[in-house]
């Protein structure tokens, strides 16, 4: 294990029975797995989790999706179309403490594990489910992915350029974005269940979870009575100025550089004039306050595009940011790839997996103790089935070989 990260033991002897799959279930899944809780995905026994792509006959044409959201848990290949295998998991179920799905709507009723079965073998389990839309919504059975759960939740209404058709925001908040929301969620129910005794029943739609990381644009919403529009290039709220992307040289798909000045700190403005060498601008009257900068952008923002492309974006970045002005580089997925601090602060850390080359992947952002957890491999499909068997429910190599032979493992 690196130096840069450690052992987590905070969820030390929790069990976590884990019926995810793709990205939004996996990787709620996996932040518990980061800290500590035994988390064991109950996988297909042909082909395992989607996210494996895996292919019959065919080796894996995209391994790394699957690791990405699979760190440190282990994983049983059991066969649920089964009733000995759907016996088993029920065994399991009456020692877990949570159990986490995200099948389509109605798949993990007809499975015979719903909430209330679960709930009857086990009255103390967290029983949490995603889905795309919420209970009692008019989609409650429609499917979704990342980028559907983003349409209908609104943040693919406000990315963009104005006046421009609506664009899908680059990172998955969708799936992992609601995962959180549900990690979060789980966290609070355990420790309630420490007061209580009692589980209960955690239920989140992607949509929903949308609509949460839409706060900033609804209070925009309310200030000015109309629907946010897009406005890709400047600061969502339309009231700081200068507050947006300015290009940079040599004039790549990614040189650019965010430079906000903020209503709340007028001095922002006064600096970055002393930046670019314009004092003259602090005094100019189409400039005087954040109101006039926005209605004036026309006439300002090329003068800040002048300077801009006088300088690379990590110049600009740190000049501007050198003082005392909110400012950022765009910086690629290669570009944070190759960033060494990352690695040396453990929050890109190398996957060592039994099947693939070691891998640079993002781990747990939160450093506990100037630390975040430690990152471990992805199981292989069925990996720690007679592991978790026999150190659950005590099953011998007798029962394992026997399951095995009835195509229940």
């Amino acid at each position: 294990m690196s130096e840069n990260s450690a052992e987590m033991g905070f969820l030390a002897g929790i069990k976590v029975v884990d019926f995810t799959q793709f990205e939004a279930g996996p990787s709620c899944t996996e932040a518990l797995a980061w800290f500590g809780a035994e988390v064991v995905k109950i996988e297909n026994p042909g082909a395992g989790d989607p996210g494996r792509r895996l292919r019959k006959g065919q080796p894996d044409d995209d391994p790394y999706y699957f690791q990405m959201f699979n760190a440190n848990k282990k994983s049983i290949a059991i066969n649920l179309k089964s009733p000995r295998g759907v016996q088993i998991v029920k065994d399991m179920l009456k020692q877990a403490d949570v159990c986490v799905e995200n099948m389509a709507p109605g798949t993990i009723e007809r499975l015979g594990l719903g909430y209330d079965v679960v709930k009857a073998l086990n009255p103390r389990i967290i029983y949490a489910q995603i889905k795309g839309f919420g209970e009692g919504s008019p989609y409650e059975k429609n499917l979704a992915f990342d980028m559907i759960a983003q349409a209908m939740g609104g943040t693919i209404s406000v990315t963009g350029e104005r006046g421009r058709q609506p664009v899908k925001p680059g990172l998955s908040f969708g799936d992992t974005g609601t995962g959180m929301t549900m990690a979060i969620s789980i966290l609070a129910a355990l420790q309630g269940r420490n007061k209580t005794g009692e589980g209960c029943r955690l239920q989140v739609a992607m949509q929903d979870a949308m609509m949460h990381y839409m706060r900033t644009n609804f209070s925009t919403q309310a200030r000015t009575g109309e629907a946010v529009e897009r406005d890709g290039t400047r600061s969502g709220g339309g009231t700081n100025g200068p507050s947006g992307l300015y290009p940079c040289k040599p004039g790549g798909s990614n040189d650019y550089v965010w430079i906000m000045t903020s209503r709340g700190n007028p001095e922002h403005w006064v600096r970055l004039c002393k930046v670019m060498g314009r004092e003259d601008l602090a005094d100019d009257p189409r400039f005087a306050n954040p109101n006039l900068r926005v209605a004036n952008d026309a006439e300002l923002d090329p003068i800040i595009r002048e300077w801009t492309m006088r300088h690379t974006k990590y110049e600009a970045m740190n000049l501007v940011g050198g003082a005392g002005i909110p400012a950022g580089a765009v910086l690629d997925t290669m570009e944070l790839q190759n960033e060494e601090t990352f690695v040396t602060r453990g929050i890109m850390q190398y996957m060592e997996h039994p099947s693939y080359k070691p891998f640079k992947m993002p781990a747990w952002p939160v450093r506990v103790n100037g630390k975040p957890p430690a990152v471990k491999a992805s199981p292989i499909l069925g990996q720690h089935t007679g592991d978790v068997l026999h150190g659950w429910l005590g099953l011998g190599d007798g029962d394992l070989a026997g399951l095995k032979s009835e195509g229940v493992i």
